[in-house]
C-alpha cells in the first residue's frame, strides 16, 4: 500500500481532480440550463433542447479531461466502475484500484462542494438540486435496467475501440459522444449516472440517499458484464492497457502491453 501511494500519488491526485472538474462542469452547466433565474433557461423553454445542450457540454468536458495531460497520464477513468472493470481484467494493481476509487469519490464530493460554496442556494434550488441523479417517473426498476444497459454499452465501446490499433487514440471521442447521447435521451429514466462517485458527489450535498444503491450496483454490473463479453469473444490478451488515451509520452502505471497493440494488425 505504502509503495503504491509513494510511487503513484500523482495519478491518484489527477483522478481526484478529473472527477472534481467534471462535477464543477456538471453543476455549472446545470445552473446555466436549469436554474429558473438563468437567462439561458428562460430563452430555451424546450427541455429536450436544454438536455441536448447539457449533453454536448458534458460530452465535451469528458473529452477534454481524457485528452488533457492529466487524463493522458492517469488514464482518465474518473469512474470507480471503469477502474474496477480494469481491475477485473488484470490491468490495474489492487492498491492502485483502491486509491483510484478513493480519489474519485473524494473528487466528486469536492467538485460539487466547491460550486455549492460559490453559488449556495442557487445550486440547492429544486430545479437543479446539486445535479443529483435520481430515478425518473418510471421508478426504480427502469432506472436500474437503464443504468446497467448504458454502462454495458459504454464499456463495450471503450474496450473495442481502445484495443483496436487504428481507433485507440479516439477512445475519448467515442466516450464523449456516448455521454452526450445518453444525457440527451436517457436522463428521464435514471438521471444518467454510470458513475457511483459522480452520483455520490451530488447525493452528499443534496442529502439524497433513497436510490443510491442503484448507482452503486448497476454501473459496475453493466461494465463488468461488458468486460466478460469482450474476454469471451476476443480473449483477455486482447486487453492491452487501462488507459483511455495511450498514444502519448506520459508514464503508465498499469499492467501495460500497449506496445503489442501498436505492433499488431488489430
Amino acid at each position: 500500500m505504502l509503495t503504491a501511494l509513494k510511487k503513484h500519488w500523482p495519478e491518484y491526485l489527477m483522478e481526484f481532480a478529473g472527477l472534481g472538474l467534471f462535477m464543477v462542469s456538471a453543476c455549472s452547466f446545470g445552473l446555466l440550463l436549469e436554474y429558473p433565474g438563468s437567462p439561458v433557461y428562460q430563452a430555451i423553454p424546450d427541455v429536450l433542447v436544454r438536455r441536448m445542450l447539457m449533453g454536448l457540454a458534458m460530452g465535451l468536458t469528458a473529452v477534454a479531461i481524457i485528452f488533457s495531460p492529466w487524463g493522458q497520464r492517469s488514464g482518465a477513468h474518473i469512474n470507480p466502475s471503469v477502474t474496477l472493470t480494469f481491475l477485473r481484467l488484470g490491468k490495474v494493481e489492487p492498491w492502485d484500484a483502491f486509491f483510484y476509487v478513493l480519489a474519485q469519490f473524494a473528487g466528486g464530493v469536492a467538485g460539487v462542494q466547491l460550486v455549492a460554496y460559490v453559488m449556495r442556494e442557487m445550486l440547492a434550488h429544486p430545479a437543479v438540486n446539486y445535479v443529483a441523479t435520481q430515478p425518473g417517473a418510471g421508478g426504480v426498476r427502469p432506472a436500474f435496467v437503464a443504468e446497467v444497459l448504458i454502462s454495458f454499452f459504454l464499456m463495450a465501446v471503450i474496450l473495442l475501440v481502445s484495443n483496436t490499433r487504428n481507433l485507440a487514440r479516439y477512445t475519448g471521442v467515442f466516450a464523449g459522444v456516448l455521454v452526450a447521447t445518453y444525457i440527451t435521451l436517457e436522463v428521464p429514466i435514471s438521471g444518467m449516472s454510470m458513475n457511483p462517485a459522480r452520483t455520490f458527489g451530488s447525493a452528499y450535498s443534496a442529502h439524497l440517499w433513497n436510490a443510491l444503491w442503484i448507482y452503486f450496483t448497476a454501473p459496475p454490473l453493466g461494465m463488468l458484464l461488458a468486460a466478460e463479453m469482450y474476454v469471451r469473444l476476443r480473449g483477455a490478451r486482447r486487453v492491452y492497457c487501462a488507459k483511455l488515451h495511450h498514444a502519448n509520452a506520459h508514464r503508465c502505471i498499469f499492467r501495460c502491453n500497449y506496445g503489442e497493440l501498436e505492433k499488431s494488425g488489430a
